[in-house]
């Protein structure tokens, strides 16, 4: 399935290279200046995995929906409202609402009959998407002319449904101009955040989601360890982008990867300078895939020949330090409680205070979104429980870092589960630099 959300902040560093750089291997050049040059033996080796992936079905939308009423009903919220594209209506209903600045927002309430606000002139194919989603013909389509407001219509649709003073939560991606717009319109609403539920909801991952979580993380170490095995000295930035490519062509997923090079390797997001392979260079690779929709998010810290007995040092004292994350997440514990922990090493290792080294967060949480609620750091993002205490099933990256500008950076990043007693990596630790890949079966 393509990718709903755009390219992200790390991998757009090297994308243009790679669109570029690929065509060598995946036949995008003109077909007058076409090379079908084979890939390396190690990506021609990657074994085809998108079978393995099961698609989610309309039962299971249903059932977060129904989980999403139980939350309205104990925040006392009586309706949420997904507008235009955001990644909650695929994960509630399978609906990509692109409606550039025309306004379409699908409207679940807590009890009544769910709705969909579009253009009129989009009447017809908003049922055509309804009708393949897990509403069916079960859920209202209002429309409006393009003369005609559309949040006039939306708070038509909730009085219809005997809400007209009622509590509305509002997705949290939601253009502004679509909130301000709604709450002008319909000053007898009260408007609030509808993270408790959204995030609420898809914060607790499933068997099904951690699966398919659980397969991205599989392909994206198999894809990271045949690009190591078929690097050399001399290679730049786009010709490693173009080996990413034709790997994640063959195992059949959309992916992408940044690669930093040497003292680039300091920079936490990189840099978008073209680098070169040497001898003994130090290297980065970051990012993940999609598996239906879910994403994986994979950091490997490796050398190309021999480490420096420094780079063995802080090597080293990352992966204590994310170790011992492991060790500390489980119910209950506070996110904050868990970066508390890994910082800790790092900075009684030599490289504090603070974030003078480990210059981010420990993680994020990982799922439809690769950032996604909710995040190892004191102050939680987006406004929404600034102290939460992680719950089994939330699933997040374990990424700590230390960077040293104008030397490196080294950072390991794998993705966290939370379970019912503890906690456990989806992807086997990096046991090296020089081997970073020696525990994968």
């Amino acid at each position: 399935m393509p990718p709903i959300h755009p390219l992200s902040r790390r991998g757009f560093l090297g994308a243009s290279g790679a669109l570029a750089a690929a065509a060598a291997f995946t036949g995008s050049a003109p077909a007058a200046a076409q090379t079908q040059t084979p890939p390396p033996a190690a990506i021609a080796a990657l074994p085809v995995l998108s079978g393995l992936a099961r698609p989610f079905t309309n039962a299971e939308r249903l059932a977060r929906i129904n989980r999403a009423q139980q939350l309205m009903a104990a925040a006392k919220i009586d309706a949420i409202v997904l507008a235009n594209s955001t990644t909650s209506s695929v994960y509630f209903a399978d609906l990509r609402l692109n409606g550039g600045e025309r306004l379409w927002a699908l409207v679940i309430p807590s009890k009544a009959r769910p709705f969909l606000v579009c253009p009129a002139f989009e009447e017809g194919r908003a049922r055509e998407l309804l009708q393949a989603g897990p509403f069916g013909e079960d859920a209202g389509v209002l429309v409006w002319q393009e003369d005609e407001s559309p949040f006039v219509a939306l708070g038509k649709g909730l009085a219809d449904r005997g809400l007209t003073s009622a509590t509305v939560g509002l997705d949290e991606n939601m253009k502004f101009v679509f909130a301000e717009g709604i709450r002008a319109a319909n000053p007898h609403l009260n408007l609030v955040s509808a993270s408790p539920i959204t995030a609420g909801c898809r914060m607790i991952k499933d068997a099904h989601e951690i699966e398919c979580l659980r397969l991205a993380c599989r392909a994206t170490l198999l894809v990271y360890r045949a690009v190591a095995q078929s690097l050399q000295p001399g290679m730049s930035t786009a010709d490693v982008h173009s080996l990413i490519a034709a790997a994640y062509k063959q195992v059949g997923f959309e992916g992408e990867a940044s690669l930093n090079i040497d003292e680039f390797t300091a920079l936490p997001h990189g840099s978008r300078q073209q680098q070169t392979l040497r001898d003994g260079s130090i290297l980065m690779l970051d990012d993940g895939c999609e598996v239906e929709g879910y994403t994986s998010d994979i950091t490997r810290t490796f050398v190309l020949g021999k480490a420096t007995d420094k780079m063995k040092s802080v090597f080293d004292l990352v992966h204590r330090a994310q170790s011992a994350a492991i060790k500390t997440a489980r119910p209950g514990v506070p996110t904050a409680s868990v970066d508390a922990t890994a910082r800790k090493i790092i900075v009684d290792g030599g490289y504090g205070p603070g974030y003078t080294y480990f210059s981010h967060r420990l993680g994020h949480g990982i799922g439809m979104d690769m950032h996604e609620w909710p995040y190892f750091v004191k102050n939680n993002m987006y406004g929404y429980d600034l102290n939460p205490r992680l719950q089994a099933g939330n699933l997040l990256s374990d990424e700590p870092g230390i960077y040293i500008r104008g030397e490196f950076g080294i950072r390991l990043e794998d993705d966290l589960l939370i379970t019912e007693g503890g906690s456990e990596l989806l992807t086997p630790q990096s046991p090296s630099l020089e081997d970073p890949f020696g525990n994968m079966e």
